[in-house]
């Protein structure tokens, strides 16, 4: 299983700034982080930085979407077409809360 992880990762040689690398470092001393060693901490650090900016641009996208306006001529009538089920879900929903209160 060793040599198997090993084949999925990539190795690099980084140069970090040294008041970075002692920040990362203490983090790990004092117990701050999970990781365990300077790589787990890298590599924690880029997978948060890499989920920031992927919804970044998810929320980009769905800016965009809240502009044009074919969009939100769309998504009215959609509204509108489900507005009846909308409110037998919430009638239902209600009903199954208040005989829950009443047991």
């Amino acid at each position: 299983m060793q040599t198997r992880e090993r084949a999925r990762k990539v190795q690099t040689t980084l140069r970090l700034p040294k008041p970075l690398y002692e920040q990362a470092k203490a983090c790990i001393e004092e117990g701050n982080t999970d990781a365990e060693t300077i790589n787990d901490f890298i590599i924690a650090a880029i997978q948060l930085y890499t989920k920031i900016l992927k919804r970044k641009r998810i929320d980009a996208a769905f800016r965009h979407m809240s502009e044009d306006a074919d969009y939100q001529k769309e998504a009215q009538l959609v509204a509108e077409e489900f507005t009846q089920s909308d409110w037998e879900a919430l009638e239902i929903a209600v009903e199954e809360e208040e005989a829950n209160a009443t047991r």
